[in-house]
């Protein structure tokens, strides 16, 4: 795909790299600030760090995005992107509910479903604003030479999509925070492959401005990310919290759904079955991993009798620790499938799909291959061992 002349690529970075700069900025002052109100992880059972560190890094994320939207704000090529859509709006009072409510968790740990209500509150804040699912196409019902249909939605209909989705993801970036720089890693890649996304249908649709919105919140949520890693990769200074991986799961969800949900189904040719499937691609694959995590501790939870939010130790990260690599390695290599997926689903809405999807399994079968080294290693010393 040729990129429109014009396309606000450079303005896009920039908002990115100044909430990456307002974040880096500001966490060590909210490290200060965790330690002094006592907001700190001490180590449990369950837990890979084995020293108190202090948390509510979210806090500092949080005014990072808002440091990039007041800058986008002022930009005249990305203001549209306010003046079309209560969606960064929606955003920015949604999230900084979620991380009040997270910071309160980081400091008295509150209950489960304290948070769960709060969550879907922060999700009916976005609803009100607007920021729901309008239509979706599924490959199903379609008449004559039409390939599938439309569904149409009503608001309640909409609205309560939007719910579940944000509840689901914040909840999914909740269970795989879990080891140094994991869930801000995560929220990078993902929130970038959301912005390269939004912007290729910015591309294709000539400039529609009800595309700004959802790349605004994708690049801001990128930078807030990125800015953020350095004081928390491992060995980490300072852990984000639940007022940062709520954040990044609402904002995830907020991008996906003002990307997705509003998406023009008429410019796709009906027998595109890949350029009407590319938007749940995209949210499929850049929700796949903290999904996966979050649908197999629910499942192994409940089948043990247990809460699905009691905590235990056998998340994807754990079990790559347990395989045998350090933790740098886990984070990096749990890094590689997201992003993987995460790109790889982009990249079909873009270039030529089948060798997209030949060069993606290519690199799945060489991260599968990767991930399982030690594992191979300790069973082909086992015999030697033990003559």
């Amino acid at each position: 795909m040729t990129p429109t002349a014009g396309l606000p690529i450079r303005e896009y970075i920039l908002v990115a790299l100044v909430s990456a700069a307002v974040t880096f900025l500001l966490t060590a002052l909210v490290r200060k600030f965790a330690m002094k109100t006592g907001a700190v992880a001490v180590p449990r059972q369950r837990d890979v760090h084995v020293v108190p560190i202090p948390r509510m890094g979210g806090l500092a994320m949080y005014f990072g995005v808002v440091g990039g939207m007041a800058l986008a704000h002022q930009l005249p090529v990305l203001r549209r992107a306010f003046e079309y859509s209560y969606d960064p709006v929606a955003v920015l009072i949604g999230g900084g509910v979620i991380v009040l409510i997270g910071a309160l968790d980081d400091r008295f740990e509150l209950d489960a479903w304290t948070k769960l209500a709060g969550q879907v509150m922060c999700a009916g804040i976005l609803v009100l604003f607007g920021l729901q699912w309008v239509s979706f196409w599924v490959p199903w019902g379609g008449d004559g030479a039409a390939l599938g249909q439309v569904l149409i939605l009503d608001r309640n209909q909409g609205g309560l999509l939007a719910v579940l989705l944000v509840v689901v993801m914040v909840n999914a970036m909740n269970f795989v925070d879990g080891l140094d720089g994991l869930a801000g890693g995560l929220g990078f890649i993902a929130a970038a492959a959301t912005c390269a996304f939004s912007l290729g249908l910015l591309d294709s649709s000539g400039g529609d401005v009800s595309t700004y919105p959802p790349a605004l919140i994708a690049a801001t949520l990128a930078g807030a990310c990125l800015g953020f890693l350095p004081h928390n990769f491992q060995p980490a200074r300072i852990f984000m919290g639940d007022s940062g991986s709520m954040m990044i799961g609402l904002m995830l969800a907020a991008a996906s759904t003002s990307a997705s949900g509003k998406i023009n189904y008429t410019s796709f040719d009906a027998t595109d079955v890949v350029a009407l499937l590319s938007p749940l691609f995209v949210v499929a694959a850049v929700l796949f991993l903290p999904l996966l995590d979050l649908v197999m501790a629910v499942v192994r939870r409940t089948r043990r009798g247990e809460s699905p939010f009691a905590a235990d130790k056998m998340h994807l990260h754990h079990r790559l620790l347990e395989i045998g690599h350090s933790q740098r390695r886990a984070v990096l290599l749990i890094y590689l499938w997201a992003g993987l997926l995460a790109f790889g689903a982009v990249a079909v809405t873009l270039f030529d799909t089948a060798v997209v999807f030949w060069l993606t399994c290519t690199g799945l079968l060489l991260a599968a291959l990767v991930s399982g080294v030690p594992r191979l290693k300790r069973q082909r010393e086992g015999p030697s061992a033990r003559r």
